[in-house]
C-alpha cells in the first residue's frame, strides 16, 4: 500500500502540529507546507478531506488557561474561542494554494445517529463535488461528557468510514509504530506494515506524549481498528517535516494498517443484522435491474411504500410479488416517499418543495438479500 494508490483521502492532525505551543499560535509555515500538499495530490486528482485539532490550545494562553488539567466547561470555552482562530488558519493557508477551506463541527455521535449520519456524509461528498477541502474538528462546545484523548483520531476513522475513502492518514510526532517506544528503547524495530491488529500489535502502543497533545500510538491502533475493519488503509507517518504528504508520495517510511479483506461488508452486515426494516419499498422490473447492475434506488422505479419510516431508517425493497430483494436506509422519511415514488429525481424539489438526494436509496446504503438478485 502507498499514497500515491490512494485517490479519496483523509488527513487527520493533531494540535502539536498545528499549534507552535511556544507562541500558542497557528505554526503558518508548517500549515503552508501542507496546504501545499493537499494542492499537489488535489493536482492528480484526488481528494482530500482534513481533520485537524488544535481549537483549544490556540485559545488556552488567550483565556488564561494554561494548565494542563481543565474542566469540561473550561475546555468547551476554549474550544469555542479557538476554533474561530483554528479555521482562520486553515482558510488563509488553503487559500494560497487556490483551495476553498469548508469547515465542519462534527461529533461521534453525528457519526453513529442515521440520520445524521445521512446528513454529515452528504454534506461532505457536495463539498468534495464544488472542490472544497472540508476541514473537520470535534464539535467540543457541546460535548456532554468529557472530551476524551484521541477523539479526533477516533472521530478521522469514522469520517474515513462514512465517505468510504481509501485511506486515512495519521500525521504524527513518530513515523510508524514500533515495536517499543524508541524514545526509551533504542533496539526497538520499526513496523512498516501490519494485516491484523492483534494482542502483540497492540501491547506495542506506549503512552500519551506530553503537553496540550491529546494523542498517543493507543488511539491510533483504535482508530486503525475503525478504518480497517471499514475497507480503509490507515498510515501512521512523521508530521513533523515541511512537506509531509509530499514525502510520503516520495517513499518516506510511515507504518500501513492494511484494510481487512471484508472490510466494505462489515457495514452491509451491519445493515441487515442490526437494524429491523420499518417498512418496504416496491419497485419494478427496471429498478431490478438497476440494483443487480449495483446502481443506487431512485424514486423513478419505487411503485410502493408501506409503513411508516423515518429518514436514515431501514426499509425492505421488495419486487411487485412481494420477494424481498435487498434492505437499505432510506434517504426520505415514507411520507415524502409516497409523493416522490415513481417521478423522475428532477421533480424532486418541484413535488417536496424541497431538494433532497437523487437516490431513495444510495447503493452505499444499499444490501442484496442474496447472490441470485445480482
Amino acid at each position: 500500500m502507498n499514497l500515491g494508490s490512494a485517490h479519496r483521502i483523509v488527513v487527520k492532525i493533531g494540535s502539536a502540529l498545528v499549534v507552535d505551543p511556544a507562541l500558542a499560535a497557528p505554526r503558518a509555515a508548517w500549515l503552508a507546507g501542507i496546504a501545499a500538499d493537499i494542492a499537489r495530490l488535489r493536482a492528480q486528482g484526488r481528494e482530500v478531506v482534513v481533520v485537524s485539532s488544535g481549537a483549544i490550545a490556540l485559545a488556552r494562553r488567550a483565556l488564561g488557561l494554561t494548565r494542563r488539567n481543565l474542566r469540561l466547561e473550561e475546555k468547551q470555552a476554549a474550544a469555542a474561542v479557538g476554533q474561530i482562530r483554528l479555521a482562520g488558519a486553515w482558510t488563509e493557508a488553503l487559500a494560497a494554494q487556490g483551495i476553498t477551506a469548508a469547515q465542519l463541527l462534527l461529533t461521534l455521535d453525528d457519526t453513529e445517529d442515521r440520520r445524521r449520519y445521512l446528513n454529515a456524509r452528504a454534506t461532505l461528498e457536495t463539498l468534495l463535488g464544488l472542490r472544497c477541502v472540508p476541514v473537520i474538528n470535534e464539535n467540543d462546545t457541546v460535548a456532554t461528557a468529557e472530551i476524551r484523548f484521541g477523539d479526533n483520531d477516533r472521530l478521522a476513522a469514522r469520517v474515513a468510514e462514512m465517505l468510504r475513502a481509501d485511506a486515512l492518514i495519521l500525521l504524527s510526532d513518530i513515523d510508524g509504530l514500533y515495536t517499543a517506544d524508541p524514545r526509551r528503547d533504542s533496539a526497538a524495530e520499526h513496523i512498516a506494515q501490519v494485516t491484523g491488529l492483534t494482542p502483540a500489535i497492540e501491547a506495542m502502543a506506549g503512552d500519551p506524549p506530553p503537553g496540550y497533545s491529546s494523542g498517543g500510538m493507543r488511539t491510533k491502533l483504535v482508530a486503525a481498528r475503525i478504518a480497517t475493519g471499514a475497507g480503509v488503509a490507515m498510515a501512521i507517518a512523521l508530521g513533523h517535516t515541511e512537506r509531509p504528504l509530499s514525502a510520503m508520495l516520495d517513499g518516506a517510511r510511515c507504518t500501513w494498517f492494511l484494510p481487512q479483506p471484508d472490510g466494505h461488508s462489515a457495514r452491509q452486515r451491519w445493515i441487515l443484522g442490526s437494524l429491523a426494516p420499518q417498512g418496504r419499498l416496491v419497485i419494478d422490473a427496471g429498478a431490478m435491474r438497476a440494483l443487480r447492475a449495483g446502481r443506487s434506488l431512485l424514486p423513478a422505479g419505487v411503485r410502493g411504500v408501506d409503513g411508516a419510516f423515518d429518514r436514515g431508517d431501514a426499509v425492505e425493497i421488495v419486487d411487485q410479488d412481494g420477494a424481498a430483494l435487498a434492505r437499505g436506509l432510506c434517504a426520505y422519511a415514507s411520507a415524502d416517499a409516497v409523493r416522490i415514488a415513481g417521478h423522475r429525481s428532477a421533480e424532486i424539489e418541484t413535488i417536496l418543495g424541497w431538494r433532497g438526494r437523487d437516490e431513495m436509496i444510495h447503493r452505499d446504503d444499499l444490501v442484496l438479500l442474496h447472490a441470485g438478485v445480482r
